[in-house]
C-alpha cells in the first residue's frame, strides 16, 4: 500500500501534460522575479559596489564573469543528473531537461570566456592564456557544442537521448577540474574567493553586489530552462503528430478537408 503514494508522484512527475500546466502558471513567476533580481544586481554592481583598489573598474566584470561561470558549471551538472534519469530510470522528461539545458549551458560559458578574456588584457596583459581554468572552461564549452552537434546529426530522438547520455557522463569528469584546478595546478587565475574553509576573501560591499547578480543569474537560467523545456515537449508533440499524418497518408487514408460550417455562404457566392 506505501507504494501507491511514490507510483503516483513519479506518474505525476513523469507527465508532460502534468509539467506544461504547472510551467505555464510558474513561468511568469519566475520571469518577472528574475527580472527584479536582476534589476537589482545591476543596480548594487555597477552604482553601489566601488572600484578595486587595483584594478580599478575593471573589477564590475567579476559581476558578469562570476555569475556565468557558474550557471556554466551549473547547468551541466544538472545535465549529468538527467543523464542519469536517462539511462537509469528512463524518465520521460529526464532528456527534455538534458537537450534544453545544453545551449543555455553553453550561453553562459560562452558569456565566463569572453568576459574572462576581457578581464584579462588588463590585468594579464593578454585576452587567453592556456592556464588551467580557462583551459577546463573552454573544455566544458568544447562538450556542450559536441552535445548540441550529436543531438541534431541523430534523426531517432531515443538513439540520440541514450548516446548523449553517455557522452554527458564522460564529460562529468571535466566539472571538478574546473572546480580544483586552481588548487592542483599553479595558474594565474585566483584560488576560491566565496566557497572556501576560511570564509568570503571578498569585502563585503562588492561580495553581497556579486552574490545578489549570481542569484539574479539563476533564476534567470532555471527561467529560460523552463520554458526551453516546455518547448522541447511541444516541438516533440508536432514532430510525433507529423510522423502519424504521413503515415495515415501513406497508407492511402483519404485526406480529411472541413467542409462549410452550417448556414455558411460558398466563397463562389460570397464574391
Amino acid at each position: 500500500m506505501s507504494a501507491l503514494p511514490s507510483t503516483s508522484l513519479w506518474t505525476r512527475l513523469s507527465n508532460p501534460g502534468h509539467f506544461l500546466r504547472w510551467s505555464g502558471a510558474a513561468g511568469p513567476w519566475l520571469a518577472g522575479l528574475s527580472a527584479l533580481t536582476l534589476g537589482l544586481g545591476l543596480y548594487l554592481s555597477w552604482f553601489v559596489a566601488p572600484p578595486d583598489y587595483q584594478q580599478g573598474e575593471t573589477v564590475r566584470i567579476m559581476f558578469i564573469h562570476v555569475p556565468a561561470a557558474w550557471l556554466g558549471v551549473f547547468f551541466y551538472g544538472s545535465m549529468t543528473l538527467s543523464a542519469i534519469g536517462t539511462l537509469v530510470w528512463r524518465h520521460p522528461l529526464a532528456d527534455v531537461a538534458q537537450r534544453a539545458a545544453a545551449p543555455i549551458g553553453a550561453a553562459f560559458t560562452l558569456i565566463c570566456l569572453v568576459t574572462g578574456s576581457l578581464w584579462g588584457k588588463p590585468m594579464w596583459g593578454t585576452y587567453w592564456v592556456w592556464d588551467a581554468r580557462l583551459t577546463s572552461m573552454l573544455v566544458l564549452f568544447l562538450i556542450y557544442c559536441g552535445i548540441i552537434a550529436l543531438w541534431r546529426t541523430m534523426e531517432d530522438p531515443n538513439r540520440a537521448a541514450r548516446a548523449v547520455a553517455i557522452l554527458t557522463l564522460v564529460g562529468a569528469v571535466n566539472l571538478p577540474i574546473i572546480k580544483f584546478s586552481v588548487n592542483w595546478w599553479s595558474t594565474l587565475h585566483q584560488p576560491a574567493s566565496i566557497l572556501r574553509m576560511g570564509g568570503p576573501t571578498i569585502d563585503p560591499s562588492m561580495l553581497y553586489p556579486l552574490l545578489t547578480m549570481i542569484a539574479a543569474a539563476t533564476l534567470l537560467g532555471v527561467t529560460l530552462h523552463l520554458y526551453a523545456m516546455r518547448t522541447e515537449i511541444l516541438r516533440r508533440r508536432v514532430r510525433t503528430l507529423t510522423i502519424r499524418e504521413a503515415e495515415r497518408l501513406d497508407a492511402g487514408a483519404p485526406v480529411l478537408v472541413p467542409g462549410p460550417a452550417a448556414g455558411s455562404t460558398p466563397l463562389g457566392q460570397a464574391l
